[in-house]
């Protein structure tokens, strides 16, 4: 590759071009929390939106001037080339990109000869003197441009010459870099590499080109790479790889890609933090994170085959193709039915253990997973529930907060109450230190009215339970060809502002299931709660209140 290896622009997208999924819907404030957090990973450009075309989009920028103060970015206006057979600075959607302020605007032109036809019902050559009008009057106001030629590799297909008469109209004009589109996301590597490599060769070195991919064929950090590879020197795509229909490229993979594969020193010291931001601004658009998401999913490194567990005990490079801690992600095992004992000590170790040399303890809990799986558990996705098992193992007993004598739960409907909803009331009878605490209660339904019960006991002793949140539930019906006789597994997953933690239950139907797993999560919660205030009172000598008392009333 020829390309100096610092001069790769990354250029994010997610402000404009990912907020084009589905289901996301962002406020100003959720797109101005999110451009510091990309200015955090340290990309070079930072695409804010239209204004002009969207009014959430012109506030935006109004807030921006203002209220961000980025240390690493640069930041664009998205707009398009004035309309046919109108004046460029009369033009109300170019007015309102100067009017942006913004130090860079990046404009969409028509590439595709039948696009400039059917889409803009004008002429091959008026569309070209949009581009090049439209260019010459950003650059005269002293805007940085970006042009990104719309559908250009379907365009250059169809009709090379035209695609690129719109690319050099772009760059005599005075933009400083061209960005080349597949906006239907249909193109492959190979497709990409050979048409960046002739506009390239065609144009010369001086002539700056970019790469826009979509996913649609599902090769768009593939295809980016592949035209940087060709002599692109400007990427982007958005976080996550949001963004209309299968989305954008993802553009931590790219830039992970790009800095571990190829070599290239992009976003130095801020990779570290790809997996924090990732997953923070995964939170802002509300969208749970995808697991298997590469170099930032939870999975990413995540093993699961005992075969695996022997080879990285050894050397945690022979199954992984990158260190996790790269991009601030971290190895996990996980403890299945495929597990050896290597799995269950290496688990043991990420999670505070050290088992080495307890082959007999080893070798039990590996028994017990592999019974228990058999039964319908899984570990793999409930660390909680699988360390309780294991300090179980190792200590002859479980932590124990509390002691449940009974629980029962129902469902009932009152005719003229509440539009004959059912009405779910659950009691609890546990112990707490010799003390017997009963409590009922009501809720949307036989678990959360459990819940609900359960934590009226609990919270007067152990107050910590109020940051206790439930944040999923996941419900699996095992052995399915026995209909409503079928076992039944529940996941949860419970956090506080700390930390969050998985817990499993099986039984014979949904709410003894999740009574289990209920118990495991409230009782992992205070464990680490407990843990954390005997830290605590190790340092401070003027503490009087012992763990057992505080703890065990």
């Amino acid at each position: 590759m020829s390309i100096a290896n610092n001069s790769i622009d990354v250029y994010d997208t997610t402000l404009r071009d990912g907020t084009q999924q589905e289901g996301i819907n962002l406020s100003i404030t959720d797109k101005l929390a999110i451009a510091v957090l990309l200015d955090q990973l340290g990309v070079g450009f930072i695409e804010g939106g239209w204004p002009g075309a969207i009014p959430k989009d012109t506030e935006f920028f109004a807030r921006a001037r203002n209220e961000l103060n980025l240390q690493h970015a640069v930041l664009a206006a998205f707009g398009a080339t004035r309309k046919a057979d109108t004046r460029t600075d009369q033009d109300e959607q170019v007015l309102a990109l100067l009017a942006a302020e913004t130090p860079m605007v990046t404009l969409v032109a028509k590439s595709d000869s039948r696009h400039v036809e059917y889409a803009l019902r004008t002429t091959n050559a008026e569309n070209l003197a949009m581009i090049s009008d439209t260019v010459k009057l950003l650059v005269k106001e002293g805007r940085r441009v970006v042009v990104d030629a719309e559908h250009f590799f379907d365009g250059y297909r169809f009709d090379p010459k035209y695609a690129l008469e719109a690319v050099i109209a772009a760059f005599d004009a005075g933009a400083e870099t061209v960005c080349l589109c597949d906006t239907n996301g249909g193109m492959v590597p190979d497709f990409v590499s050979e048409i960046v490599g002739q506009v390239h060769a065609t144009l010369g070195a001086q002539a700056r080109l970019g790469i826009h991919a979509h996913n649609d064929a599902g090769c768009a950090i593939a295809n980016s790479l592949a035209a940087i590879n060709a002599g692109a020197q400007h990427v982007q795509g958005t976080v996550n790889g949001y963004g209309e229909r299968t989305g954008n490229a993802d553009l931590i993979a790219v830039v992970a890609n790009l800095n571990l594969k190829y070599g290239f020193q992009l976003l130095p010291g801020k990779l570290g933090e790809s997996t924090r931001i990732a997953h923070t601004i995964a939170e802002i658009v509300n969208i749970a994170p995808f697991a298997r998401q590469p170099y930032v999913g939870l999975s990413a490194f995540a093993h699961k085959a005992g075969l695996h567990a022997s080879a990285i005990k050894v050397h945690p490079d022979m199954y992984q193709h990158a260190d996790p801690a790269i991009v601030g992600n971290d190895m996990r095992m996980l403890v299945s039915e495929m597990a050896g004992r290597a799995s269950v000590e290496l688990k043991g170790r990420e999670l505070g253990f050290d088992l080495s040399g307890q082959k007999d303890l080893l070798t039990r809990v590996t028994k017990r997973v592999k019974d228990a799986e058999a039964n319908g558990y899984t570990y793999d996705a409930a660390d909680a529930s699988f360390e309780l098992m294991l300090r179980e193992e190792q200590d002859g007993e479980r932590p124990n907060f509390f002691t449940v004598d009974s629980w029962r739960a129902f469902v009932e409907t009152v005719p003229g109450h509440n539009n004959d909803d059912p009405i779910a009331e659950a009691t609890v009878k546990i112990r707490i230190g010799g003390r017997r605490i009963v409590k009922t209660a009501e809720g949307n339904g036989p678990v959360n009215a459990l819940d609900a019960a359960l934590r009226e006991a609990l919270i007067p002793i152990y107050p910590e339970i109020e940051t206790f949140a439930l944040r999923d539930y996941k419900v699996r019906i095992m052995e399915a060809d026995f209909g409503t006789d079928s076992t039944t597994r529940v996941l949860i997953t419970t956090a506080s502002p700390e930390r969050y933690w998985r817990t499993v239950g099986v039984g014979t139907n949904v709410i003894e299931a999740s009574w289990e797993a209920l118990i495991d999560g409230y009782t992992y919660g205070l464990m680490k709660s407990a843990q954390a205030f005997d830290a605590d009172e190790s340092t401070d000598e003027s503490a009087e209140v012992s763990m057992d008392s505080h703890w065990h009333i």
